[in-house]
């Protein structure tokens, strides 16, 4: 599936970022990563309802083996009929960006931080350069 073909399936919900990665795609709405394309499948970001929901709609987790450990996600595969009704892929998307949004204030909020970026503009305070930049903040 390419990044083309994505963006088409997501055209009833709104523009949206592919961005390569680990074999597969990520796929983004105002920066938040809400979905994911893996072998050709799409799988959308869950909590613990929206597994139930779209398990009843015969939606499987995403999983991958590595180390010989099976690992499960929290993204289940888009069920087949909303890749053929555009409002039903753009209402689950956006329960999916919502669900998305969520993780990402909790996981900020427990880390007690805002999300920054990775190179300081100002010195340590052992007065050494910080990482990747010079002492007078160049």
């Amino acid at each position: 599936m390419t990044a083309d073909d994505i963006r088409e399936l997501f055209a009833s919900f709104g523009p949206v970022e592919v961005r390569r990665m680990f074999g597969g795609a990520g796929v983004y709405a105002d920066g938040t990563m809400f979905a994911l394309e893996a072998g050709g499948e799409l799988y959308l970001k869950v909590d613990d309802g929206f597994a139930l929901d779209l398990a009843g709609r015969g939606s499987v987790p995403f999983t991958y083996e590595a180390k010989g450990r099976r690992t499960i996600m929290s993204y289940w595969k888009m069920p087949e009929a909303a890749l053929d009704d555009g409002e039903d892929l753009a209402a689950l998307a956006r329960r999916a960006l919502e669900i998305a949004r969520a993780a990402r204030r909790a996981k900020t909020a427990s880390t007690g931080r805002r999300k920054t970026s990775a190179v300081s503009k100002t010195p340590s305070k052992r007065g050494r350069p910080p990482r990747g930049g010079t002492a007078s903040g160049e």
